[in-house]
């Protein structure tokens, strides 16, 4: 859910994401400072899809959809040894990234009424945001400091759906991987 400014959030959006917890202690500092999402209360995280469902339109048949497509998707490891970059981001590369990218495309498929990012990017590439709206310099210091934090390797199971309630991002449900 990154590349949006906190101020950007609307209560009653939604995001399907996959949390890397085995990563905070590497990057908690780094993100707390530089990237808005982890102020608003999203975690360490792979974005599946967002925007999703207006939260008004997510119902018990949703969940169950979403369930039953996530749910065709074995649980896997991604490693996460080195940082990329996109103008005024920096992020850690998922290695293989083919799962994530398949869980998006199955999820995307099934509602293309909610297209990556509003549709905004030819080609999504699975990150996990350290720091977005920063120069060079400061995106150069925290890299630096990560590449002795690193790799770490996480195992994917779930992709969990986030509310924002106006103020702050909220884990709704888990949806296991199996």
């Amino acid at each position: 859910m990154a590349g949006d400014d906190s101020g950007a959030f609307q209560a009653g959006q939604s995001g399907l994401i996959v949390r890397v917890p085995e990563v905070e202690p590497a990057v908690r500092v780094w993100r707390d400072s530089l990237d808005p999402s982890a102020r608003a209360g999203v975690p360490a995280h792979v974005t599946v899809l967002f925007p999703f469902l207006e939260e008004s339109l997510i119902d018990d048949d949703v969940f169950a959809a979403v369930g039953e497509v996530i749910g065709r998707h074995r649980p896997f490891e991604a490693r996460f040894e080195h940082c990329g970059r996109f103008p005024g981001i920096l992020y850690l590369v998922p290695e293989p990234d083919l799962p994530f990218r398949r869980l998006t495309e199955a999820i995307a498929d099934r509602w293309p009424e909610t297209p990556p990012f509003g549709g905004q990017f030819d080609e999504v590439v699975p990150h996990l945001t350290i720091a977005q709206g920063q120069d060079d310099a400061v995106l150069g210091e925290a890299e630096a400091d990560l590449r002795s934090r690193l790799p770490v390797t996480a195992r994917v199971s779930s992709v969990h759906l986030m509310v924002h309630d106006g103020t702050r991002w909220q884990q709704r449900v888990a949806f296991a991987l199996r």
